[in-house]
């Protein structure tokens, strides 16, 4: 099971709500069954307006996404997903990350809520899922726009073995908060108490994943026919930005947009999180 105990669920779940109800948005809750496990997505915005799906990263949930991306119900209509095995309101079920399963179950999610032409924004792991959604079948997507993704590039192990998990598993197993400061200050641009609290919780009170992260073929990359834009961050120690970038300009044919969030750690700041909004409204037209 992804989370230890029922206990810890509700802990989470509860800080999931307060920050659903902290976003102050007109929005509906949908529960999308699925082979893979049922999938929460909240739905926000003009139905009207073209489709955009939103996926979080790893320890991440649709409500905190959605509190980076605040204006892009201006012209789409939004539907943030709640990932599976991790901490949200979907199914536990953990997916095998060799196979195509989460790129599978992206799509089915996409076809049961019937959306065509899907604008897709990935964040971290959201990144990796979007990309398996192209690899499996990219009929219904129009446009991809990936931020600090998993799945191009991996950085260096070493330097993420003593500056990210090794103070992670200290934190595990102590509950000590000044080795999970150590993480969010290696992982986050800036962040925020909730963002501390959440994944403090996260790391509490879930059984994570801390397997290694592939990364795409070539060959199946040229394959790939969707525009896609890629955001890289420059001080991402797990996905180093310029390393990136020159891997995605030799693998994607169909790149149509790169940029280095100079600076940047892995999770990006507020002023990043705008500037890439915007240029995701500038592409709904």
């Amino acid at each position: 099971m992804f989370f230890k105990s029922k206990e810890g669920k509700e802990k989470i779940i509860s800080l999931y709500n307060q920050k659903l109800k902290e976003l102050n948005i007109e929005y509906l809750e949908k529960l999308v069954e699925t082979k893979f496990g049922v999938t929460n997505v909240i739905i926000t915005g003009d139905a009207k307006n073209p489709p955009l799906v939103l996926i979080h990263g790893t320890g991440g949930c649709a409500p905190q996404i959605l509190d980076s991306f605040p204006n892009l119900t201006s012209k789409y209509c939004v539907y943030a997903v709640d990932v599976l095995a991790q901490p949200n309101k979907s199914a536990e079920n953990r997916l095998d990350m060799k196979s195509l399963e989460y790129g599978k179950w992206l799509i089915e999610v996409v076809i049961k809520l019937r959306l065509k032409d899907v604008t897709l924004v990935g964040f971290s792991f959201g990144g990796f899922i979007s990309l398996k959604a192209l690899e499996f079948n990219e009929t219904p997507i129009r446009q991809v726009f990936l931020i600090a993704p998993v799945y191009i590039v991996n950085g260096n192990p070493l330097v993420g073995l003593f500056k990210m998990f090794i103070p992670l598993k200290k934190f595990i197993k102590t509950n000590n908060q000044k080795h999970i400061k150590k993480v969010m200050g290696v992982l986050f641009t800036e962040y925020d108490d909730f963002a501390l609290n959440y994944m403090s919780h996260t790391f509490q009170h879930c059984n994570m994943d801390f397997s290694p992260l592939p990364v795409i073929y070539k060959n199946s990359a040229k394959n790939i026919k969707t525009p896609i834009s890629v955001f890289a961050a420059e001080k991402d120690i797990m996905f180093p930005g310029k390393k990136m970038i020159k891997r995605a300009e030799d693998i994607f044919p169909s790149l149509e947009e790169v940029v280095l969030l100079e600076g940047s750690k892995h999770v990006p700041g507020l002023k990043d999180f705008k500037n890439i909004e915007e240029l995701i409204l500038y592409k709904s037209a």
